[in-house]
C-alpha cells in the first residue's frame, strides 16, 4: 500500500476533535502492530516442520528411488528444474537476516560459508536457470563418486558451478522441497579452519535446511545424490552457433 496516499486519507477523514483523532491513531497504531506480528509469524513459519508437512501434502508423488536413471549426454539434453532469483540482498548478512526470519535452520559449517569473504552475493537481480542430475545421471554407475569427478564429468557435458549465493536463495524460494537433499554444485568455500565445504540445500522432516558437507576433491559422494549446476555460458554460446548456420 502507498504510505504516502493512506496518510493523506486518513487526514481528510479525520474529524477535527483532538480527542477522537487521539483515538483513531491509537487504533491505527494497534492495528499496524498486529499486521506486523502476524507477517512476522507467517514469514517465521516457512522452514518449520508444521509447513514443511502442509507444502508436502500438496506435492506430486515422485518417480521411485529404484527407477534406473537415464545418463545425460548433453546439458542441453536436461530440462530446466528451477528458475531462482539472486541478487536481492545488499551483503551476506542481510541474506542471513532473512534465513534466520523465515525460521530455516542454518547449520554451523553452512553459517561459517556465508561469513566468509569468498562468500558473496550478486549485486544485480538476476534470474537463474538451474539443472538438477545426480551422478548416476552423469554416467557413473559406482555407489559413491569423488566430488572432483562428479565436476569434471559436468563441466565436460556442458554445465557450470553455480555461484555460492544460489543455496541460501534457494533455501528462501523452495519451501516445498520434498524429502531430501539437493547439493549445490559450487567452488568449495574454506571454513574459518581451512576445510573446503560445499552447500546442501536439504529437508530431513524436521524443517528446512542450509547444511554444509565435505567438499575436498576426494569426497565420495553417493551416485544418487543430486547436483544443482547451472549451464556454461561457453556451451550457450556454441549452441547459438549451430541455430545460425
Amino acid at each position: 500500500m502507498d504510505r504516502t496516499a493512506g496518510d493523506e486519507s486518513d487526514r481528510r477523514a479525520m474529524p477535527r476533535s483532538p480527542i477522537r483523532r487521539q483515538s483513531r491513531g491509537s487504533a491505527i497504531a494497534v492495528l499496524c502492530i498486529a499486521c506486523m506480528v502476524l507477517f512476522a509469524s507467517e514469514a517465521g513459519a516457512q522452514c518449520s516442520a508444521r509447513d514443511v508437512l502442509k507444502n508436502r501434502l500438496t506435492l506430486k508423488t515422485t518417480a521411485s528411488a529404484h527407477t534406473r536413471p537415464t545418463v545425460i549426454k548433453s546439458a542441453f539434453a536436461v530440462p530446466v528444474w528451477r528458475r531462482i532469483t539472486t541478487g536481492t540482498f545488499a551483503n551476506s548478512f542481510a541474506l542471513l537476516s532473512a534465513l534466520d526470519a523465515a525460521g530455516c535452520v542454518i547449520g554451523n559449517s553452512a553459517e561459517e560459508i556465508l561469513a566468509r569473504p569468498a562468500f558473496t552475493v550478486g549485486t544485480l537481480k538476476t534470474t537463474v536457470e538451474l539443472f538438477a542430475v545426480s551422478a548416476a545421471e552423469l554416467g557413473f554407475q559406482t555407489a559413491t563418486v569423488p566430488l572432483a569427478d562428479i565436476y569434471a564429468r559436468a563441466q565436460q557435458l556442458g554445465f557450470a558451478l553455480a555461484a555460492a549465493e544460489v543455496a541460501p536463495q534457494l533455501r528462501l524460494q523452495y519451501f516445498d522441497q520434498p524429502m531430501g537433499e539437493l547439493l549445490i554444485g559450487m567452488a568449495p568455500i574454506k571454513t574459518w579452519s581451512g576445510e573446503p565445504f560445499i552447500l546442501v540445500v536439504a529437508n530431513g522432516g524436521e524443517g528446512l535446511v542450509l547444511i554444509g558437507r565435505d567438499g575436498s576433491a576426494g569426497a565420495e559422494i553417493p551416485a544418487a545424490s543430486r547436483f544443482l549446476f547451472v549451464r556454461s555460458s561457453g556451451a550457450e554460446l556454441a549452441k547459438a552457433g549451430d541455430r545460425g548456420r
